[in-house]
């Protein structure tokens, strides 16, 4: 089968994947696939191995080896030795500093009366009414005093 995506490195590119390789900082996942772009190397009239036989020998998948020669050839070498960007941020953190010494400090405060000490679920109900955060479980709370190591939970 003719391949669609040819995979050409420039001396540049080569350079840049060798020093890739021999540096410590870098994940093995992207050694793995620098790896599988040198094995891919079609420069100066050179056949490279099957996709199998590259695939078996970088301990990936043909799969992982035609979508890396694809994405070479479309987005170049960066896309490839470097992660990918979410497309979607992360979520912030709920809990906060101060929604955790929200927390501590309603612990540690005289329970309401009637009883003898504070719940997890009235520290997390009283938080909310508090208007410190929208929404809280107990379950959350129970973690940020586990966290601290507090004496209440």
């Amino acid at each position: 089968m003719k391949q669609k995506y040819h995979v050409e490195l420039s001396e540049s590119d080569r350079r840049a994947i060798e020093k890739h390789l021999r540096s410590k900082k870098h994940s093995m996942e992207s050694k793995k696939r620098a790896k599988v772009l040198l094995s891919l190397d079609e420069k100066d009239g050179r056949k490279p191995d099957s996709t199998g036989k590259i695939a078996a020998a970088n301990g990936v998948s043909e799969e992982s080896v035609r979508i890396y020669r694809k994405r070479y050839a479309i987005e170049g070498l960066a896309t490839i030795l470097g992660r990918k960007r979410r497309k979607i941020p992360p979520v912030p953190a709920k809990v906060t500093g101060e929604v955790e010494a929200h927390i501590i400090a309603t612990c540690c405060s005289t329970p309401p009366e009637g009883k003898a000490s504070w719940s997890m679920q009235m520290i997390a109900d009283k938080i909310v009414l508090d208007g410190i955060v929208d929404s809280i479980s107990d379950e959350t709370v129970r973690l940020v005093l586990k966290k601290r190591r507090s004496n209440h939970i």
